[in-house]
């Protein structure tokens, strides 16, 4: 297996590592868009821009790194092939950059890992491995096959090459938006927040950069303040894509040198978040690319006084399934949709009576539901579930009251 080893604190990433980096990679991945975020900057009180990270190649930042580490190996081995372990981003960036460099990729998915992604990393020309269990499974038997098979583990964050490569995220926003003071950036394994925080402090030294992790899983927060990485207990969150249980070895000093201030937000923070981009930007982005905006709306982050604020979103890679989860959950947590119990009478025309209240207060009906069973009911009744869609708890609080002025018993349900 051939292995670099991790770059130690005394050693640590420089500029001019990225700058090496963008040349290299140059031609070979997009310059993606810096966008103009104006509700979002009229929410928060400043100007926040977005860089468009989920229209890179692959839906993801991640062909950077992939694309430095594996433009860095020579002949031998590049002809001995690749490997790599992931649920999806990694392993779908390190199969183009493989395929484009004329080597082989072998990928080591947890065998629950979404069909979408599985299908994209064959796609891309990577040989698919399922493994039981999850990714840390994973993981172990992609380093146990590039033992075996001599093939070069490119590993998904904690490598110099790969921090560096990511790096040139930060060196982008620089250039297409000079007036940015603050740089808000995804933070799971540390590659990119580190990277960024690292182009970024040498192009804008007065500049702030802030990393945000998911609440569910956030190890960073106690790895920092004990100076050494601390293993989070679950990783069970809609951000998968960060949900990364233990720092680095390379990338936890870099992020405490580099990065200013870490923030967590909730899931339900995280899924306000996809759907305001989804509808005000009409952009794709998965739940680990979309923790900068939801800080910035939950107040967790202050925007920039003077200047631009930055907002890395980091990868668009959501199954759609998911993604109709997800907005579920945030139109449930901003109070757009509203779930209603009511009991009616078991006769022609009182279901649609109800509706037509909803009607004429110009809601959208999601789902109707009657329920018969489990409930304590007369004979002559029926409750019924609404799941409606509104523009907010005011516009719901008024076809409650409405409902009930009809003579319905109506109460939301939580």
């Amino acid at each position: 297996m051939t292995t670099r080893p991790l770059q130690s604190p005394e050693r640590p990433v420089t500029v001019e590592d990225v700058e090496r980096a963008a040349r290299l990679i140059a031609g070979e991945v997009r310059e993606t868009s810096v966008l103009p975020a104006g509700e979002l900057s009229r929410r928060v009180g400043g100007s926040v821009v977005m860089k468009a990270e989920c229209l890179q190649l692959t839906g993801s930042f991640k062909v950077r790194g992939a694309f430095h580490r594996i433009s860095r190996l020579g002949t031998e081995e590049l002809r001995a092939g690749v490997v790599a372990a992931s649920a999806g981003n990694h392993a779908q960036a390190v199969a183009l950059a493989a395929d484009r460099r004329g080597t082989h990729a072998d990928l080591f998915m947890p065998a629950e890992s979404p069909l979408a992604k599985i299908s994209a990393v064959r796609g891309y020309g990577g040989e698919v491995h399922l493994v039981a269990g999850t990714y840390d499974e994973a993981a172990h038997a992609a380093r146990d096959f590039a033992e075996a098979e001599g093939g070069t583990l490119i590993p998904p964050f904690d490598d110099p090459d790969i921090v560096a490569g990511q790096g040139t995220v930060g060196l982008e926003i620089a250039r297409q938006a000079p007036t940015t003071r603050c740089v808000v950036v995804p933070l799971g394994g540390g590659g990119l927040a580190s990277g960024v925080a690292i182009a970024i402090k040498a192009k804008f030294p007065d500049a702030r950069v802030v990393a945000v992790q998911a609440e569910a899983c956030s190890p960073y927060v106690e790895s920092v303040a004990a100076h050494r990485p601390i293993g989070a207990r679950s990783a069970s969150t809609i951000c998968d894509g960060i949900a990364v249980k233990r720092p680095g070895e390379l990338t936890l000093p870099l992020v405490e040198r580099h990065v200013d201030e870490i923030a967590t937000v909730s899931d339900d923070e995280v899924a306000q978040a996809m759907v305001l981009l989804l509808e005000r930007s009409k952009l794709v982005v998965e739940g680990a690319g979309a923790v900068g905006i939801a800080a910035l709306l939950a107040g967790k982050v202050e925007p920039a006084r003077d200047g631009e604020t930055c907002v890395v979103l980091s990868g668009g890679n959501v199954d759609a399934s998911r993604l109709a989860e997800c907005i579920r959950l945030g139109e449930t947590a901003a109070g757009r949709r509203l779930v209603i119990w009511t009991v009616v009478p078991d006769r022609p025309g009182a279901l649609a009576a109800l509706l037509r209240i909803v009607a004429e207060h110009g809601a959208n009906v999601v789902d109707v539901e009657h329920i018969r069973e489990g409930v304590e009911l007369h004979v002559r009744e029926t409750a019924i579930e609404l799941v409606l869609q509104t523009d907010g708890p005011k516009h719901g609080e008024l076809i409650l009251e409405a409902i009930r002025a009809e003579g319905f018993s109506a109460r939301p349900e939580r």
